[in-house]
C-alpha cells in the first residue's frame, strides 16, 4: 500500500512516467494499477456487523463475532476486530479488578455441578421520578444462568424466600449452597430457618469482601453496562419487564466469555443433555403417579 501510495505521489508531481516508478520502487506494475473491486457481499457483511455493534456498544469483538456465528454468518474475529476498529465501534474498556487473596485461602471455592451453588444480592437503581429500585438476582455459580431477576420498591426477608421458592417450585430446581453477603435480607431469622427446613446451607462472605462473591458481581457489572446505564425506567412494572427481556436474551442468545462464547442456557444444554426435565418438588409423604 505504501509503494502505492509512492507510486502515485511520484507520477502527479511530473517525476516520471508510471513504469519508471515502478521499476525504481519495486513494484510490480499490476499490483500498482489494481483497484479493489465492490463486492456486495462483503458490503452485506461489513454492515452486518456495524449493526451488531451499535446493537451492543459494551461488547467487545469476540462477543460480535460469536453473535453474528449464532446467526449463520460464517465470520472471522480478526476481520471483525478490524472492521469495528476501522469505523469507531470499539467497546470502552472497563478497568480491570482487583483480587484480594489472604494466606490461609489461596484458592477460591468454585462449583462444579448445577445447582450446588446459587449466589444472590440486589443491585440499585431509581426511576425517572426518582423511586427506588432494588433489584434481586439469582444465579447458578456453575452454569452461569440468571434464575431470576426482578424489581421492587423494597426487597424485605419474606420477599427474598418467595423468590427463591418461586424458582424451586417453577423450575424444579434447588440448591446445595446459597452464597451472599451479609445485608439484613439475608441473615434474618426467617432465612435461616428455612435453609434449615429446607436443609440448605447457607454461605455468608466476610463483611466488606465483595470479590469472594465474584460471580453475582461480575453478572451486576454485565447488567449495569448493558441495560440499567442505557434505559430509563418510568415504573416498577415496566422494570420488570425489562428486566425480564434482558434476562432471556442473556440466558439464551448473549455470549459468555466463561462458556466457550455459547449462551448459558445453551452451554447447559450440551454438558446437561440427560438432566431430567423441570418440574415442581413433590412434598414428603405424597407419591407421584408413577409411582
Amino acid at each position: 500500500m505504501q509503494k502505492r501510495n509512492a507510486v502515485e505521489t511520484v507520477v502527479s508531481m511530473g517525476k516520471g512516467s508510471h513504469y519508471r516508478a515502478c521499476r525504481v520502487l519495486g513494484l510490480a506494475r499490476s499490483s500498482a494499477n489494481y483497484r479493489a473491486k465492490t463486492d456486495a457481499e462483503r458490503l452485506r457483511k461489513e454492515g452486518l456487523i456495524e449493526e451488531v455493534s451499535r446493537e451492543n456498544p459494551v461488547y467487545g469483538y469476540r462477543k460480535v463475532t460469536a453473535l453474528l456465528r449464532q446467526g449463520g454468518e460464517a465470520m472471522n474475529g480478526k476481520r471483525v476486530a478490524r472492521i469495528r476498529r476501522q469505523r469507531g465501534l470499539m467497546a470502552s474498556r472497563r478497568p480491570g479488578k482487583r483480587r484480594r487473596v489472604t494466606p490461609k485461602n489461596s484458592k477460591r471455592q468454585r462449583s462444579s455441578r448445577p445447582n450446588e451453588v446459587w449466589s444472590y444480592d440486589f443491585i440499585e437503581d431509581v426511576t425517572v421520578r426518582g423511586r427506588r429500585l432494588r433489584i434481586l438476582s439469582v444465579i447458578d455459580e456453575y452454569t452461569r444462568e440468571c434464575l431470576l431477576l426482578r424489581a421492587a420498591p423494597s426487597y424485605p426477608a419474606r420477599r427474598v424466600l418467595d423468590s427463591l421458592e418461586e424458582i424451586m417450585v417453577c423450575d424444579g430446581r434447588k440448591p446445595e449452597n446459597v452464597r451472599s453477603d451479609n445485608g439484613p435480607e439475608f441473615v434474618a431469622k426467617r432465612v435461616q430457618q428455612w435453609a434449615k427446613t429446607g436443609q440448605i446451607s447457607l454461605s455468608y462472605i466476610k463483611p466488606g469482601s465483595p470479590w469472594e462473591n465474584g460471580n453475582v458481581e461480575s453478572f451486576h457489572a454485565s447488567l449495569r453496562a448493558e441495560l440499567l446505564d442505557r434505559e430509563l425506567f418510568f415504573s416498577v412494572g415496566e422494570a420488570n419487564v425489562m428486566l425480564s427481556n434482558w434476562r432471556e436474551e442473556y440466558n439464551f442468545k448473549r455470549p459468555h466469555g466463561s462458556l466457550g462464547y455459547r449462551a448459558p442456557a445453551t452451554a447447559a444444554k450440551l454438558e446437561l443433555a440427560l438432566r431430567a426435565t423441570p418440574c415442581a418438588p413433590v412434598p414428603a409423604g405424597h407419591p407421584t403417579q408413577n409411582q
